[in-house]
């Protein structure tokens, strides 16, 4: 593993929506993860943060970088989803006058996620909470190999070995 950080996001506080996602997004940047893919996870990101602030109570999302992949795993405790298929639906929504109030709501958080990561999962137990866990494949650009996917550098002077990307001038 590369990287490892543990963030938690509260139910309800809208005010602070987004920051975790921000957070991982400057995490990315520094270890020199490439910028679409780190793209891609910042739209995962921040529509798994804003689903939690809309309908669970607490969550705890972990984010992982590891040789060939980052991994993200968002365990809330909340309502929970009774129906996954219907919640996969674009423009399926259960959210609250007071959420489409606020420009969320529109049934594209899930679908979103899925469509923005190379794996995607969702367990879930009405009552109890939702769990997703998606992978952003470090090498899920047409075209790479093995080797332009975890570079080595000998850095030159005034430049960091960067584990992931390359060079970076410091």
């Amino acid at each position: 593993m590369l990287y490892a950080e543990a963030f938690q996001i509260r139910g309800g506080d809208f005010e602070h929506g987004g920051e975790v996602a921000t957070r991982i997004k400057s995490i990315c940047k520094e270890l020199g993860i490439r910028p679409d893919l780190i793209r891609r996870l910042s739209i995962a990101n921040f529509e798994a943060e804003m689903n939690v602030i809309m309908y669970a109570d607490q969550a705890d999302l972990t984010f992982m970088v590891l040789p060939e992949a980052v991994r993200v795993v968002v365990a809330d405790r909340g309502q929970g989803i009774p129906n996954i298929e219907l919640a996969m639906t674009p423009g399926w929504s259960t959210a609250t006058r007071e959420m489409r109030s606020r420009g969320f709501g529109a049934g594209l958080g899930l679908p979103n996620i899925k469509s923005s990561v190379d794996e995607f999962q969702v367990e879930s137990t009405p009552g109890v909470g939702t769990t997703l866990t998606y992978v952003v494949r470090l090498d899920s650009s047409p075209g790479l190999t093995g080797h332009d996917r975890i570079r080595q550098y000998h850095p030159r002077e005034g430049e960091r070995q960067d584990a992931i990307a390359g060079p970076e001038k410091v």
